[in-house]
């Protein structure tokens, strides 16, 4: 991404959270997993973040839709309050690690329970390269889940 971009992620970012009236000490940019993550430095994190991380989600939502009406083609990129979308990002990734190992211990295939698109796009990130190992999404709606396939020396 582009210095000009960042820049205009990071101001839209303030303009809103000056509207929210929510107080914050800045807006830190991180790479984490492939994701670009816009990370909001604030003491007000319950009030961002919201009960499961819903108001956060709504969001990172209206801020990349603000970028899009600027004319931004935007890169994918993630915004973050206080670290709590990048510690559920480790989380995953651990799992992922995790479950590959196994598939290539035991030499079968491991199903991951049913997630989301953006947190299959992270463990196909992060296991994408691994050796004997590929991953592919299954099923359909809220029950698409991940499989881990153990593929054997290449």
């Amino acid at each position: 991404m582009n210095d000009s971009f960042d820049t205009n992620v990071e101001t839209t970012i303030a303009e809103l959270l000056k509207m929210l009236e929510v107080q914050h000490d800045g807006v830190e940019k991180k790479e984490v997993a492939g994701q670009i993550v816009f990370t909001i430095k604030t003491k007000e994190t319950r009030k961002l973040i919201g009960l499961n991380g819903e108001t956060l989600t709504a969001f990172d939502y209206i801020v990349k839709k603000m970028i899009e009406k600027q004319g931004e083609t935007h890169p994918h990129f993630v915004v973050d309050v206080d670290n709590y979308r990048i510690d559920h990002i480790v989380e995953i990734q651990q799992k992922a690690t995790i479950m590959a190992e196994r598939a290539k211990s035991f030499q079968y295939d491991v199903e991951m329970p049913p997630m989301s698109a953006y947190e299959r796009l992270i463990v196909h990130a992060t296991l994408q390269g691994v050796p004997q190992i590929k991953t592919e999404s299954q099923g359909v709606g809220k029950d698409r889940k991940l499989v881990i396939k153990y593929i054997g020396e290449i």
